[in-house]
């Protein structure tokens, strides 16, 4: 069993900074690729960011890229999205997710994922 813990969000003003933590712990957990989502109100959750277990490879959301990088710790078992530039439409409840077994190669959409956080509320003034 994965268990998945974001943290990190917050209230910033447009063109600052955050850096968002998920830990993970559970068997085998550096194993897994690993995907950030958001949420906003009233919309549909969307893919924003993955990563792959060796930490090597990322995908970003083609509106995303440039300005959100992904990273992880595995001797910590630590994925980082860190999030540069930020604007108000970037507000969202940000989820970190886990597909249902290690070694997957990682994907963007929801349904291929298995595990997921809470989730951390990110507000961006204007």
């Amino acid at each position: 069993q994965v268990q998945l813990v974001e943290s990190g969000g917050g209230l910033v003003q447009a063109g600052e900074s955050l850096r968002l933590s998920c830990a993970a712990s559970g068997p085998n957990v550096r194993n897994y690729g690993m995907g950030w989502f958001r949420q906003a109100p009233g919309k549909e959750r969307e893919f924003v960011a993955s990563i792959n277990w060796t930490g090597r490879n990322s995908y970003y959301s083609d509106s995303l890229k440039g300005r959100f990088t992904l990273s992880r710790d595995n001797s910590n078992n630590i994925v980082y999205l860190q999030m540069n530039g930020l604007k108000p439409e970037d507000t969202a409840v940000y989820f970190c997710a886990a597909p249902p077994a290690p070694g997957l190669v990682p994907a963007h959409l929801v349904g291929e994922y298995y595990y997921w956080g809470q989730g951390t509320q990110v507000t961006v003034s204007s």
